[in-house]
């Protein structure tokens, strides 16, 4: 007995130890947070909360274009020609802006309406958002993350919210068994059902990534862990998720981790594996039986993206997905890492597991596009038919169920197998009086040419092209490389809208929207164009901000006259009693620095000490560069 007592205090007193170490980080962090002149993030959270409740009333008023965000939602309407924004953030270089609006962007009339209605989500990025049609047309969002201004401090949500779009009107969904806080994440919408995979989250002193799955059921508003046999994918966060068509399956690509080596040292990981999330009973008649699931892992082929992360991905008619730019952190030396960004575009054929690169890949997949449009209309006429089948009274039992089977297969195999096969012959034989189809580099310029079609041809009318030539040319406008940004497609057009892009010390915050018709591909047309000039910062730049809350971030611009004089009194006080290295006569900027690098990264690892700043050593570097190239201007 007295063993045993000796051990129970000694856990307890390991118990106390913990709770003393953790309340006296509390404190850490509250006296760095005053020092800042910034309250505790969960405060800042439920001011937000206190001032929406003075709302009382919908407010919809025309409103210009969306201020530069990254890491917002874009979905389309699910009845209307609009679309719909909600959140984002905005990094001016020295205060972060969170956001909370929803707006709804008109395609015809090429307008924005801001909704103001009362009980809305606090501020917050790198949620997830579904759009479904039930119940007049609803918006759905899970999770997300609020950063404070400073980047001090990290809450991250899990809660549920639905805004009804006939209605006007948000509601937090107050179930239990949810996912737990997180961002990161991704959710899409299977069978009746949202699914939510993966994510992580960040509290400055520790984080976590996930990878488990869960199940939201719109019928019994329920909230279930999903059970999933099989390997799971590694945690991970800012992956791709797509989901099937009519098959309870979806498919996870890519992504990115991190895992603590030791005390201060982490190591990255972006990965480029592929899993299928899968309903292990999908023909099970009663719906409100949970399903089994399980993971597989996938097979790759064709043209995959290089490895990346930060890359939007957006399921298309066909069991197919389409997926955006991205970035990957390549590593300099031990001390920095420079971004490669991207501005390419893939096509992902889940059921195969095949990439296609829409600039090296482009004939097959404009094929493959306008088979889905025939594909839609031979679905429909084969249902009408199987309807018809169905109420003649003399059809006996078991022919239909043969009928059914073998229209069933059409659908699921049919048109793909189709496509396959019929690019191959189109490519080969132009004189079976099939659409040929010919491929050609002239000049720098890729030209794809659709021949005449003849009345026994087996494509249909829907594949007409006004036998026209549609060129491609490598010269033609892309929008620029990016990651963050949101991806949605409406009535066959794909939109994209603004993200992130870093080059050396600057970055920046991207407003701009952009389209492309899926079935022609021919070019990109400029919805809103963002000047790139007047919208980056310094990463990691000292210098003040003074904006209130509230500003509107279009006029948030970084004035360059207004930093250098600055930049230029403080370098001189950072700089203050230094003997500094003399710069030859026509020395180089990146010579001068390379042969006096060690004394910038003093200064600058100095005056980072001296604000009682903690950072990493990218950072340090970076500012000692900056403060070479400042100093080497006078």
């Amino acid at each position: 007995m007295g063993k045993k007592n000796k051990k129970d205090k000694q856990g307890k007193g390991k118990e106390k130890t913990d709770l003393k170490t953790e309340k006296n980080a509390a404190k850490r962090a509250k006296k760095d947070l005053a020092s800042k002149g910034e309250d505790d993030i969960e405060k800042l959270i439920a001011e937000f909360q206190e001032q929406d409740k003075s709302r009382t009333q919908v407010i919809e008023e025309k409103c210009a274009p969306p201020s530069p965000r990254s890491n917002t939602t874009l979905n389309a309407h699910p009845d209307k020609d609009e679309l719909i924004m909600f959140g984002g953030e905005f990094f001016t270089g020295s205060k972060m802006y969170m956001y909370n609006d929803l707006l709804f962007y008109n395609i015809k009339k090429n307008e924005w309406t801001k909704v103001t209605a009362p009980n809305a989500p606090p501020p917050r990025s790198s949620h997830q958002a579904v759009t479904l049609k039930q119940g007049g047309g609803q918006l759905w969002i899970f999770g997300g993350e609020f950063a404070s201004p400073t980047q001090s401090q990290f809450y991250h949500y899990k809660e549920l919210w639905v805004f009804h779009l006939k209605d006007k009107r948000w509601e937090k969904i107050r179930v239990p068994g949810s996912p737990s806080s997180r961002s990161g994440h991704r959710m899409v919408i299977c069978k009746k059902q949202l699914i939510v995979f993966g994510g992580f989250h960040d509290n400055v002193r520790d984080y976590k990534y996930f990878n488990d799955a869960f199940a939201f059921n719109f019928e019994t508003y329920s909230w279930d862990k999903l059970e999933v046999t099989g390997n799971p994918p590694a945690p991970r966060s800012g992956f791709m998720m797509g989901v099937f068509q009519d098959i309870p399956k979806a498919v996870v690509y890519g992504g990115y981790s991190k895992e603590r080596l030791k005390k201060d040292v982490d190591k990255g990981t972006i990965h480029t594996d592929m899993f299928i999330l899968c309903a292990c009973d999908a023909k099970k008649k009663d719906d409100s039986a949970p399903m089994k699931w399980r993971w597989v892992h996938g097979k790759q082929s064709g043209n995959k993206p290089s490895p990346r992360c930060g890359m939007p991905m957006v399921t298309i008619p066909g069991n197919k997905a389409v997926c955006f730019g991205g970035v990957f952190d390549e590593e300099e030396d031990e001390e920095q890492l420079e971004g490669r960004f991207y501005n390419d575009m893939y096509m992902l054929d889940m059921e195969k597991g095949k990439w296609f690169s829409m600039a090296q890949d482009l004939s097959y997949v404009l094929y493959s596009f306008l088979c889905m449009s025939r594909g839609k209309k031979d679905e429909k006429e084969k249902k009408k038919r199987r309807k018809e089948k169905e109420n003649d009274e003399d059809m006996e039992e078991e022919g239909e169920e043969k009928s059914d089977n073998e229209e069933n297969e059409n659908v699921n195999t049919g048109d793909e197998n189709e496509a396959t096969q019929e690019i191959k012959k189109l490519k080969l034989d132009e004189e079976k009086g099939a659409c040929a189809i010919s491929e050609e580099v002239m000049d720098g310029v890729f030209t794809i040419k659709v021949g005449p079609q003849s009345s026994t041809s087996q494509c249909s009318s829907s594949m007409d092209m006004d036998d026209a030539d549609m060129y491609v040319d490598k010269d033609l406008f892309v929008p620029s490389p990016r990651m963050g940004s949101a991806l949605t497609v409406k009535n066959s057009t794909l939109y994209l809208y603004g993200g992130t892009y870093e080059s050396g010390d600057k970055q920046w915050t991207l407003s701009d929207l952009y389209s492309i018709d899926l079935h022609k591909m021919d070019e990109w047309r400029i919805i809103i164009q963002d000047d790139k000039k007047e919208r980056y910062v310094c990463e990691d730049s000292d210098s003040s901000d003074d904006e209130d809350k509230t500003k509107k971030s279009e006029d948030m611009d970084v004035s360059d006259d207004d930093d250098d004089d600055e930049d230029d009194d403080d370098l001189d006080d950072i700089l203050e009693g230094c003997d500094v290295p003399v710069k030859n006569e026509d020395e180089p900027v990146n010579d001068y620095f390379e042969r006096t690098k060690e004394f910038w990264l003093e200064q600058s690892e100095k005056y980072f000490k001296s604000e009682d700043m903690s950072v990493s050593k990218r950072t340090i570097q970076k500012f000692a560069k900056e403060m070479c190239t400042e100093y080497s201007k006078k």
